[in-house]
């Protein structure tokens, strides 16, 4: 005959406390169904496909010929679609009774630790720059037809007007806010539990990050594939998303910036 364990007793108040429960099943710590995991995936992947094929079809074109109107339209749409992809991982959160607050993490309680986030995000978009760039110039980026396809793709992207650019920067905040939600937020944590590894779990959603840029070209996503990582392992440090959504913002409005720029000034011939 088993004995029961003795009761455990509460050091504090000497009451008996309940018995330990088991641990939750792998199914339990899911932050949403792992159907819904796999939509997602699928959706991400089908758009970067289909962005990778206009892309591709607009290569030949001209198109510093599209209107300020077309630009602005392209901007919001992509807006939209960001919002999209929120509805749905918060679909998935409430099949699971998971809140978005939740993901993100981290509480500013007082403004020094809203200003330490801020230093942290500035931070990180500097080592990231450097680090990027290093590893374009190290992969032949910087080099003869990459140049030209960087190019085109920059004249697509490229806000060509004031008013284009503030919806840019708006678009470059909604990127930040919600990308970081769904890859460090929802599938790094969702494939950490899949697969038993948090490490592999944000190699896994820094893969897909990079999968999902495919309108940049295969060499450009290995370097989105970098990025994701490095948000990824940010993510795990602060133990919050707000410093990546900062980071994330203030990358892509500085890039949209820099092209505004360019394109007021021309883009330059390649030889």
């Amino acid at each position: 005959m088993t004995t029961p364990p003795p009761p455990r007793i509460d050091p504090v108040t000497g009451q008996p406390l309940p018995p330990a429960q088991p641990p939750a099943s792998e199914e339990k710590k899911l932050l949403a169904p792992i159907w819904h995991t796999a939509l997602l995936v699928f959706v991400l992947l089908a758009n970067s496909l289909g962005t990778a094929l206009i892309t591709s079809r607009l290569a030949g074109q001209r198109t510093n010929a599209l209107s300020d109107q077309q630009r602005i339209a392209q901007y919001v749409f992509t807006i939209a679609f960001e919002f999209f992809l929120l509805f749905l991982v918060w679909i998935g959160l409430r099949l699971k009774k998971t809140k978005i607050r939740d993901l993100i993490g981290g509480r500013w309680n007082s403004p020094e630790a809203f200003l330490v986030d801020v230093s942290i995000a500035i931070g990180f978009w500097v080592v990231a720059s450097f680090v990027l760039a290093g590893l374009g110039f190290a992969m032949g980026l910087t080099k003869g037809s990459q140049v030209e396809a960087a190019k085109k793709l920059a004249e697509f992207l490229a806000p060509h007007s004031l008013r284009a650019l503030v919806v840019f920067v708006v678009l470059s905040t909604v990127a930040g806010f919600v990308e970081e939600i769904i890859f460090r937020g929802y599938l790094q944590r969702q494939f950490a539990v899949l697969t038993g590894n948090v490490y592999a779990g944000l190699v896994l959603q820094a893969a897909l990050f990079g999968a999902g840029h495919g309108y940049e070209g295969a060499r450009r996503m290995v370097l989105i594939f970098v990025f994701g990582t490095m948000f990824g392992f940010l993510a795990l440090w602060r133990k919050s998303l707000r410093p990546g959504m900062m980071a994330h913002a203030l990358y892509d409005s500085v890039a949209g910036i820099v092209l505004f720029y360019v394109a007021r000034k021309g883009f330059p011939s390649m030889p």
